[in-house]
C-alpha cells in the first residue's frame, strides 16, 4: 500500500475469500487494516470458527461484533484516507459503514489485493501442484470412461461433479467476475461449444435454459463423431488448477480441427516459455499475435465475432486472477505467479478445440503442474 498509494489511512476488506487470504477463515465479518500497523477483524457470524480456524486469533486480531458500531467503538470513528474492493463492496454496505465511520477519501484497493495474490508463496504452490495432478489424472483417465452414446450434457456434468469429489474437489468453483455463476467449468457437445454466452471465455455452451445457461443441456445427447469439450476447474483448499481436454466419441475429428488444435498446443509451448520472470504479458500477447498470419488468427479465441483477446489468466483462489496475457497489463512477471494459458479456436460444425494448462512462472519459463497439452482424444 505504501508503494502504490501512500496517502492511504485504511484498508477495509468485506469479501469472504480476501478475508481467507488474509485471515485463513470466512465469516460474516470485516477486516481493518490500518497504515500504523494495527489489524482488527470483528465477525458477525461465527466468531467461534473464526477463533477455531485463524491463525491469527491468538494474536487478539478476531473480535466478535453485533453491529459496525462495536467495531468503530473499539478502533475508532476516524478512518482518513480509505480503501476498499470496488468490485463486491455494494453501495449499501458502504452507507451503513458511513453511520458509523469517518473517511476522507474511499477508493479501490482491489489492484492492490489482486497483484499481492497474483504471488504465491511455497504452500499456495504445494497445494496447486496437487489440483493439478490430480485434475491431469481426471481428465485424461477418467473422463473417457463416462462417455456413452446416449447421455445428456447435463447427465455427464453430473456424473463429472460425482466423480471429482471422489477425487477430493472441494465441490464449488470460485470467479471474482462480478455475478459469474459456473458448475464446474463448461462442458458441451459438438458445436454447443461454439454456442455464445456471457461468460469471458474462448468456449461456450447452451446450458440448461435461458435462466441456467451453464452446466448443461438435458436436449444434447452425445452421438458418434460429437466433440466432447471439457474446460473444467480442479479445487481443493480453496485453489484452482485449470485445463481444458478436447475429445472426440465415436470417430475422427476432421482435418481443419486437427491442425487447429495443433496450432494452439504449439501457442501454448511458445507462450509458456516466455512465462519468464521480468517478462512483461502485454508483450507476450502482442508479440505471439504478431508471429500469427491471418489465417491462424481466424477464431483464435473463440468463434466468429466472440473471441477473447487474452491468451492467459492468474489463477489462485479464484479462477479469474492476476495477472492476465492481454495487452494493458504492464506489471513484470514475477517468480511463483501462476497463469493458466487457454489458446483456442472455434470450428465450425465441430466445436472448439485448443488447449488449456497451469503454470508457474520461473526465471526459466512457465513450469507446467497439469501434466501439459495433448492432442485430441479419440474415445
Amino acid at each position: 500500500m505504501n508503494e502504490y498509494h501512500p496517502d492511504w489511512d485504511t484498508v477495509i476488506i468485506v469479501s469472504r475469500v480476501n478475508q481467507y487470504y488474509f485471515l485463513g477463515t470466512m465469516q460474516d465479518g470485516i477486516l481493518f487494516i490500518e497504515k500504523n500497523g494495527n489489524v482488527s477483524c470483528f465477525v458477525k457470524r461465527s466468531y467461534e470458527r473464526a477463533i477455531d480456524e485463524s491463525p491469527l486469533a491468538s494474536d487478539g486480531v478476531i473480535r466478535q461484533m453485533d453491529s459496525y458500531r462495536d467495531a468503530a467503538a473499539v478502533i475508532g470513528e476516524y478512518r482518513g484516507n480509505t480503501y476498499v474492493e470496488s468490485e463486491v463492496m455494494t453501495l449499501s454496505l458502504l452507507g451503513r459503514l458511513k453511520k458509523h465511520f469517518r473517511f476522507d477519501r474511499i477508493d479501490s484497493v482491489d489492484k492492490t489485493v489482486f497483484s499481492v495474490r497474483a504471488v504465491k508463496s511455497d504452500y499456495e504452490i504445494s497445494v496447486l501442484e496437487e489440483a493439478g495432478r490430480r485434475h491431469d489424472d481426471f481428465l485424461l483417465n477418467v473422463v473417457p470412461t463416462l462417455l456413452f452414446e446416449g447421455i445428456s450434457e447435463a447427465e455427464f456434468v453430473g456424473e463429472l461433479y460425482s466423480e471429482l469429489m471422489k477425487r477430493g474437489h472441494q465441490g464449488l468453483t470460485r470467479f471474482s467476475m462480478f455475478q459469474t455463476e459456473m458448475g464446474i467449468g463448461q462442458v458441451a457437445f459438438g458445436e454447443n461449444s461454439l454456442y455464445p454466452t456471457s461468460f469471458d471465455g474462448p468456449g461456450g455452451s447452451r446450458g440448461m435454459n435461458a435462466a441456467v445457461p451453464i452446466i448443461g443441456s438435458y436436449n444434447r445427447k452425445l452421438k458418434k463423431g460429437d466433440s466432447v469439450f471439457v474446460d473444467a476447474a480442479f479445487g481443493i483448499l480453496g485453489y484452482h488448477s485449470d485445463k481444458t481436454q478436447v475429445f472426440v466419441y465415436g470417430g475422427k475429428p476432421p482435418q481443419e480441427a486437427v491442425k487447429a488444435h495443433n496450432l494452439c498446443m504449439e501457442l501454448q509451448n511458445t507462450l509458456a516459455s516466455r512465462l519468464i520472470t521480468g517478462a512483461i504479458p502485454s508483450e507476450i500477447y502482442r508479440t505471439v499475435m504478431q508471429e500469427l498470419d491471418e489465417s491462424e488468427k481466424e477464431n483464435l479465441g473463440g468463434y466468429k465475432d466472440r473471441k477473447v483477446r487474452f491468451f492467459g489468466h492468474g489463477i489462485g483462489l479464484q479462477v479469474d486472477e492476476y495477472p492476465v496475457i492481454a495487452e494493458g497489463f504492464d506489471s513484470p512477471l514475477e517468480a511463483n505467479m501462476v497463469i493458466a494459458l487457454e489458446p483456442k479456436k472455434g470450428i465450425a460444425g465441430f466445436g472448439v478445440v485448443g488447449v488449456e494448462d497451469t503454470y508457474v512462472v520461473t526465471a526459466n519459463g512457465g513450469r507446467c503442474i497439469t501434466g501439459g497439452a495433448r492432442e485430441i482424444v479419440e474415445i
